[in-house]
């Protein structure tokens, strides 16, 4: 199965040639209840149709990696490494075609799919190649213990022994569906699991395509898998199967609400991140521009479809005019179109039906009392799922809005008075991944940080750290990955005593 020779770039009406399967156990298989269209976000055009797994299909991927998964974690780690480099090169050699294809069914604009859709997948299989090699054992100091009912005394050494998790269900989301499935499934490779693929509904041809590459390049029968479906049957067949351990999860609060349910019957080992709300607290000493340019990330980055988005302005009151003011005069500068076209600056959202979700709490947000300060209208294109940069002014921290994870290209904005009040506003959220502080005093921003419920926080920035731990407070997750935590992620702790 390879994708057609062919720069895709060069139409905006992508259609793949290639036939899709089911990866399990080594083998490729149709799905066994046929197929479903996988729609392109831009062009209303089927890019190419998927395969439907049925249930026993999920069961089956899953026993294979139970299977294959004790002899995986006996690799030697540096075979380990070897492999998991093959896939980044190879994925870095086939870049120039999984990029059109993920922009087709992803909606990906152009500079966003070059710079993080396909790089970052080859990136983050070779930071797992290297942490193949690492020693993540844990030597505890000898501890003298005095005799019991149960042992007799002495010095007793010690080692926690870092093991894999198992079988691990990898169920990756629709805006980044390559990457974040890279983010799981190369620690989870790197620590000896196996693993079985689930990418998100709407977009899982280049997942498909990255099975295929860990396949050729020589990883092992039953080690990677891959099943798709439209539905969500076949991912709650691996989230119930006593062949999967850990459930590896990027995506809504209420999916993974749903996941945490239905595995704790198996006690399964879970790692989730959830969704964001994210607070942009700007102080009046803050540099302006750099908190302006935050800001309209919300909206020309991939959509506004990003659960990292600074999506919540919370303002203090002596710039606040300015902020909405400075947003209002950027946001007709960015180009709402086609993703082909270089010069787009803000693509589509996913589908239709997202496309109306989106525009639903707009008009709420209306209808509560905030001002409608640019957006609005649909964007006239006669195909695309387009929604236009929006921007809700004079809101407040009680508005369904301001509450609740839009994920779509609009920004509100509340004020505040004092410091307390803009942590107050910030904190007051179901939410907790990703906030910011803007801020001329650096203590302060630091200070703030510290007080803010949440996961990850950018004081002054909203550039990242991959090595950082990566999750959320609250209803936003469960667990950290990201550099060597991702490592621990994907592993049990297995404590080992001995007398010294």
């Amino acid at each position: 199965m390879r994708l057609p020779e062919r720069n895709l770039l060069q139409s905006a009406d992508i259609v793949s040639e290639t036939s899709y399967q089911l990866l399990i156990d080594g083998a490729w298989a149709p799905g066994s209840n046929g197929t479903y269209p996988i729609v392109n976000p831009a062009t209303e055009q089927v890019v190419a149709e998927a395969p439907e797994a049925s249930v026993a299909d999920a069961q089956a991927a899953a026993a294979a990696a139970r299977a294959a998964q004790p002899k995986w974690a006996a690799v030697p780690a540096e075979e380990k490494a070897r492999l998991l480099q093959a896939v980044a090169d190879r994925v870095r050699a086939e870049a120039d075609t999984l990029l059109p294809l993920i922009m087709a069914e992803t909606g990906a604009t152009v500079s966003v799919g070059s710079a993080l859709q396909v790089p970052m997948v080859a990136n983050r299989f070779e930071r797992y190649a290297r942490g193949a090699r690492q020693d993540i054992d844990i030597s505890i100091a000898p501890q003298v213990m005095e005799g019991t009912p149960l042992a007799p005394g002495g010095l007793m050494g010690a080692m926690v022994v870092r093991q894999p998790a198992g079988v691990v269900t990898c169920i990756a989301p629709y805006n980044f569906p390559m990457t974040s499935m890279a983010g799981k499934v190369a620690p989870a490779l790197a620590t000896g699991n196996a693993v079985v693929m689930k990418p998100a509904p709407q977009d899982p041809l280049a997942v498909i395509e990255l099975a295929r590459i860990c396949r050729e390049v020589g990883i092992p029968d039953g080690v990677v898998n891959v099943v798709t479906g439209s539905g969500p049957e076949v991912g709650a067949a691996l989230v119930e199967s006593p062949d999967v351990d850990m459930v590896s999860f990027t995506g809504s609060t209420v999916v993974g609400q749903a996941i945490y349910r239905a595995g704790a019957a198996t006690m399964k080992r879970l790692l989730f991140e959830l969704g964001g709300k994210g607070a942009c607290l700007v102080f009046d000493d803050a540099d302006l521009d750099a908190a302006v340019t935050a800001l309209v990330s919300t909206w020309g980055f991939h959509s506004g479809q990003i659960c990292t988005a600074p999506t919540r302005a919370v303002v203090q009151r002596r710039v606040y005019q300015e902020i909405v003011d400075r947003l209002a005069k950027a946001a007709p500068q960015l180009k709402v179109g086609p993703p082909t076209d270089p010069a787009t600056i803000v693509g589509p959202v996913i589908t239709g039906p997202h496309r109306d979700r989106v525009e639903a709490y707009v008009k709420s947000g209306v209808d509560e009392g905030a001002e409608l300060v640019v957006g609005g209208p649909r964007p006239d294109f006669d195909t695309g799922y387009y929604v236009a940069p929006t921007l809700l002014a004079e809101c407040t921290n009680q508005m369904k809005a301001v509450r609740e994870e839009i994920f779509g290209p609009v920004i509100v904005v509340v004020p505040f008075d004092d410091e307390d009040e803009g942590i107050a506003i910030a904190n007051d959220s179901d939410y907790g991944l990703y906030d910011y502080v803007y801020s001329g005093d650096t203590a302060r921003g630091f200070n703030v940080a510290k007080q803010l419920r949440c996961g990850h926080v950018g004081v002054n920035t909203a550039q990242r750290n991959h090595e950082a731990p990566f999750g959320g407070f609250k209803q936003s997750g469960i667990g950290r990955d990201g550099g060597d935590f991702g490592l621990h992620a994907y592993t049990e702790m297995q404590s080992i005593i001995w007398p010294s």
